[in-house]
């Protein structure tokens, strides 16, 4: 079986899109489209601005969403997915391309997403960190003996997990889990501390946003961050897309579930290829491809 996964925030890098653009009218009309509805020439950036640029909570997740789904739609008649997964903001590219979302209405959706977030970000400070070498259960052991906010909140691939919170207590749960046998426990360059409860505010407003938008069946199952299981049913599909903010991405358990539901061979559709890196760590018999 054909799964198709997208990733998340971080792939972008400049000229991202830019091929598609030129050698497709279909694309063009999409990223056009996209600078229309956005009310600003995000191709702009995306083909020729600085890493700094990119990097604008404003610009990033709707750069990642546009060249993977409008990646996905150039593939026109090869893309035939049996099912679906996404990393995080992923899951919304995901979406679009199973038919469960319109294009139009994805993008709207990244975009408040994103702007949410940022305003979430401004309220406390709050930060991420990487945990290298420590089993899951540790990890979240570890958090949970830390006094303020921090979660586990990206199960990435075994032995690799990222943690959320507050910046005085993601410090402290890196020292501490160091000391419980981390190779590894660093600070990202991040705004905030998204898939945790710092997110509530974001949540709420995209909450609303989220019941306002039609949902359709989709042509696939999609593998949710949420649940790591297979869903199909558009009111499910909104009410985990809701909770997504403030909860782990379970990436691992996705991908293990999409396995032992038959995933043969696994497409990233986007920037980068950090999900097939992290799909051959989950299992190191995944096929995996770049589209």
């Amino acid at each position: 079986m054909k799964a198709y996964v997208f990733p998340g925030q971080g792939a972008q890098f400049t000229g991202m899109g830019k091929d598609l653009y030129e050698n497709s009218p279909l694309a063009k009309e999409l990223f056009e489209k996209a600078n229309e509805i956005l009310g600003f020439r995000i191709t702009d950036i995306m083909f020729e601005g600085t890493a700094e640029e990119l990097k604008e909570t404003k610009v990033t997740q709707p750069a990642v969403f546009l060249h993977s789904v409008i990646l996905a739609k150039t593939l026109g008649k090869d893309f035939k997915p049996e099912m679906v997964a996404g990393h995080s903001l992923g899951e919304f590219s995901a979406l679009v391309a199973n038919g469960a979302l319109s294009f139009e209405d994805g993008l709207r959706l990244v975009s408040q997403r994103a702007l949410a977030m940022q305003k979430a970000c401004e309220i406390k400070p709050s930060t991420m960190a990487a945990v290298l070498g420590l089993a899951d259960n540790i990890v979240e052991e570890v958090c949970a003996s830390i006094d303020g906010i921090v979660v586990a909140a990206n199960y990435n691939c075994p032995g690799q997990l990222v943690i959320s919170g507050e910046t005085s207590a993601v410090e402290k749960a890196c020292e501490a889990m160091k000391t419980a046998g981390a190779k590894r426990a660093l600070l990202l360059p991040v705004g905030g501390a998204f898939h945790s409860p710092m997110m509530e505010p974001a949540r709420e407003e995209l909450a609303a946003a989220i019941e306002a938008t039609t949902f359709s069946t989709p042509i696939c199952p999609v593998y949710q961050n949420v649940t790591a299981t297979a869903v199909s049913d558009p009111a499910e599909i909104k009410k985990n897309l809701i909770i997504q903010l403030t909860a782990p991405v379970k990436w691992t358990q996705s991908v293990q579930q999409m396995i032992a539901d038959g995933a043969t061979l696994f497409t990233e559709v986007g920037p980068g290829k950090v999900l097939a890196g992290l799909i051959g760590k989950i299992d190191k018999e995944a096929a995996t491809a770049n589209a």
